[in-house]
């Protein structure tokens, strides 16, 4: 079994009936450094700043709890992340008044510093047939899917992921946020993903819900979701600020693929996602690829959403080479006057369902007062 360096207190519960005659017990270690293996329940102390230092994996029936206003620090490097395993937990609760942060530690922070978090579960992914199973990006050794669409991978609460979004390779790089095939039963709710490279948060299929997701300057997609995600996502704020620039040839607000990659056309459980109050504002001179992408098989239904500032190519996109979006799709938008690009691009005339809504508010900016985030 690796070793997992957490703090004095917790080795000396988890190791209590341990000598150096009977097993292969760890060596004193700072208290303050993470990673490791996770197999029983492992809790943080608050009053401790921790440093990631490896891969932090949480097993099957393991179970990470971070309190309240506990704050992890990552060294750089693509190592650097937490995951959690299908039939593992993260329990990590934090209040408005005491967020989680999760950042880098270097002295001058940047996008790609450290990996991110990933959780995996044991929900519906598109494949073949029910019950595909997928592999981690990152980890290919990590699978995920099933099909209990509601399984439990635990709860993230006022949690912030900073300067995320580390890779190897073009194709394998982390996100702020990676959800793959995560089920009904977990709970995530006031979320902050910002300064990131890749996408701020992705969906490899499940059925998770997420409220109130703040996404600001992630290199790539603000919201990216492909291979079968069936979840709704509720208040999703992504920005872009004045002076940025992304690294990627097609940067998005919502990304959206029935399929992995449009590379299964005739799967089953593809993509049929709810978004109900969106905002993608754009206050840079860079030219967004699209604000709504959906694509692939993708059924996406999406309500009062608001397309701020520009430029941006296309304002709705619903075709691709490999699948368009599927007819069911309604959209519901209303774009600034300074948005420059065409609104909408149909497969053909008339399929889908994608209107201006004069009233749309977008998404309530107030939710995210506790990020102190300035709007």
């Amino acid at each position: 079994m690796k070793k997992v360096f957490l703090s004095l207190a917790v080795i000396a519960v988890l190791f209590t009936a341990c000598t150096k005659e009977d097993c292969n017990c760890p060596e004193p270690t700072p208290d303050n450094e993470l990673s490791g293996d996770i197999s029983t329940s492992v809790t943080l102390d608050a009053s401790i700043e921790y440093k990631l230092v490896g891969t932090l994996r949480v097993k099957e029936g393991g179970t990470l709890n971070i309190p309240a206003g506990t704050t992890i620090k990552a060294e750089s490097g693509f190592s650097k992340f937490v995951i959690v395993e299908r039939g593992g937990k993260i329990m990590a609760d934090g209040t408005a008044e005491l967020p989680i942060t999760m950042t880098s530690a270097e002295s001058a922070p940047e996008a790609g510093d450290w990996g991110g978090l990933i959780i995996n579960g044991y929900a519906n992914i598109s494949g073949a047939e029910a019950g595909t199973e997928g592999t981690t990006e990152v980890d290919p050794t990590t699978a995920y899917g099933g099909t209990n669409d509601n399984d439990n991978s635990g709860s993230l609460t006022y949690v912030k992921l900073l300067y995320t979004g580390a890779k190897s390779s073009a194709n394998v790089e982390h996100n702020g946020l990676t959800l793959n095939g995560v089920g009904n039963g977990t709970t995530i709710e006031n979320i902050y993903v910002a300064y990131g490279s890749d996408d701020g948060i992705e969906f490899f299929g499940g059925a998770v819900d997420v409220t109130n997701l703040l996404v600001v300057n992630s290199d790539d997609d603000m919201f990216d979701i492909t291979q079968g995600w069936s979840g709704t996502l509720t208040n999703a704020y992504g920005i872009w600020e004045a002076g940025y620039t992304s690294g990627e040839g097609d940067p998005r607000g919502v990304e959206s693929d029935g399929n992995l990659d449009g590379l299964g056309p005739d799967h089953v459980n593809q993509s049929d996602y709810t978004i109900a109050g969106l905002t993608i504002e754009n206050k840079s001179s860079f030219e967004m690829h699209d604000a709504i992408k959906v694509r692939r098989g993708a059924t996406a239904t999406i309500s009062n959403a608001v397309i701020n500032g520009g430029p941006i190519k296309d304002v709705n996109d619903l075709t691709d080479s490999k699948g368009d979006a599927e007819v069911a799709t309604s959209i519901s938008y209303k774009v600034d006057a300074t948005v420059s690009g065409s609104e909408v691009k149909h497969p053909e005339a008339g399929d889908a369902d994608v209107t201006v809504g004069a009233s749309n508010t977008g998404a309530d900016a107030s939710a995210f007062a506790w990020t102190e985030y300035s709007f």
